[in-house]
């Protein structure tokens, strides 16, 4: 089944995707809270669109799927639910990073929402988390909107992290 939300169509990324992917992967403003901060470049790019395709394999609609304008078939970003290992456990993560020119619209909140919804439905799954960095308001902000809370604090690829949960 696939995932929509009122304005966007969420669907898998392909190789015709690579040049959005590289926009979101070279913005320094889009990057700024995402691993380590740093922008990619093209190497790096194809790494993380494989790295991409590999989440895939746990399921259908699962890993980072392009966020699709329905009005106007522009692309406004990515989100996901990507398997993570946190201290040991299996957990979901809902993800997702808008370009630039699409901040303030209210996707992130939309996306991650959606995401939200469509696991707990269809996944039977209850507990959903957020790797947030502390100094990201604006995503702490859209965990707690769609009910999430701080969990704990953990330090993961030499950056301090906060998990934030459903429960």
């Amino acid at each position: 089944m696939p995932i929509a939300s009122e304005r966007l169509l969420f669907r898998p990324y392909n190789d015709n995707d690579f040049k959005f992917l590289m926009s979101l992967l070279s913005d320094p403003e889009v990057m700024r809270f995402i691993g380590d901060g740093e922008t990619k470049d093209t190497d790096s790019g194809k790494d993380f669109l494989d790295w991409i395709y590999s989440t895939y394999e746990f399921g259908e609609n699962m890993g980072l799927l392009v966020l699709v304008d329905k009005e106007d078939r522009s692309l406004v970003g990515h989100a996901g639910l990507v398997p993570q290992t946190i201290e040991g456990n299996k957990e979901i993560e809902i993800g997702y990073w808008i370009s630039r020119k699409h901040w303030g619209k209210g996707y992130a909140t939309e996306s991650a929402k959606t995401l939200l919804e469509y696991g707990i439905k269809l996944l039977d799954r209850q507990r959903y988390i957020a790797l947030i960095q502390p100094d990201n308001v604006v995503s702490i902000k859209i965990a707690k909107k769609i009910g999430m809370e701080l969990d704990k604090n953990i330090v993961l690829g030499e950056q301090d992290v906060q998990v934030y949960s459903t429960v």
